[in-house]
């Protein structure tokens, strides 16, 4: 079990998007999972990647500069996280209506129609977070019965999970090996083991389009090294769904995406945190 920091910085005056801006930086940087409050926001990355003045650095580049920033870093031992996450930080959420995340431990909450059990351990992707309802959303208003789908950057599973429940053939990819055996583990919990999780990056794609879907939760500058990828094993009038930036990001995003035949067809945003949605000429 990796041993991490856990990084808190806390922000005079706050808001919700301070803390978004903060956590993109700081996942910029190698930071894995956020937990931000009316404060600040509290980090966690491996210990031997914590660099103090790499967080001083985001700190100095911060795009508000009126802001009061100070931040200090405790050694978290890896089991310890697990068990401070699930009695702190991760609580059932319910998205429209439709679909409940919660963890194992849990026992209140109300019945939905998908029923998804998240044991999040170090991996990103409660659900809880703006980029991941959004794809989650997504899912939840296409018909996905007897699509194949892939989930780029899977984190928990959660998103492979809900499409396998859609009725959907699903593999998924994880580039972090402990994010890769959690999603290993939450198929299993959500009896979907033909889930085909691989460890891995964009590498492990088709060279040839096999999917009517591709979701990608990741980040900016990993979508533009690797939207050649995602399109070639994407099929004519298949779709990519995409989060993990800015609205102001999809420009970019967008011209890049024209380069390999896939054309703008909707995007939503929350919190200024964008989702995209491609279809393959």
């Amino acid at each position: 079990m990796n041993d991490y920091q856990e990084l808190r910085i806390n922000v005079n005056p706050c808001s919700d998007v301070v803390t978004d801006v903060l956590a993109a930086m700081l996942a910029d940087a190698g930071y894995e999972s956020f937990v931000p409050d009316e404060q600040g926001l509290t980090a966690y990355i491996k210990c031997e990647l914590y660099d103090a003045e790499a967080v001083q650095q985001v700190i100095d580049t911060f795009p508000i500069k009126s802001l009061k920033f100070d931040f200090s870093a405790t050694f978290v031992e890896g089991q310890d996280w697990n068990s401070e996450w699930e009695k702190n930080y991760f609580q059932p959420i319910i998205i429209d209506d439709k679909c409940v995340i919660h963890s194992s431990f849990h026992t209140d909450f109300p019945k939905c129609e998908y029923d998804i059990v998240i044991d999040p351990k170090m991996a990103f992707g409660t659900g809880h977070h703006a980029t991941t309802s959004q794809i989650i959303k997504q899912l939840l208003s296409q018909e996905l019965n007897g699509l194949r789908v892939m989930d780029m950057g899977t984190g928990t599973g959660i998103l492979a999970v809900l499409a396998a429940m859609r009725g959907a053939v699903v593999d998924a990819v994880e580039i972090d090996e402990m994010a890769y055996l959690n999603a290993v583990e939450n198929v299993k919990i959500n009896h979907h083991p033909e889930i085909n999780v691989m460890l891995g990056d964009a590498t492990r794609l088709p060279d040839e389009p096999v999917y009517d879907i591709l979701l990608a939760n990741i980040n900016r500058n990993i979508i533009m090294g690797d939207i050649d990828k995602y399109a070639a094993a994407v099929k004519s009038g298949g779709k990519i769904i995409l989060s993990g930036f800015y609205q102001e990001d999809i420009p970019m995003l967008e011209d890049e995406a024209a380069k390999y035949s896939l054309k703008r067809i909707g995007d939503t945003q929350m919190n200024n945190w964008a989702c995209l949605i491609l279809q393959k000429e």
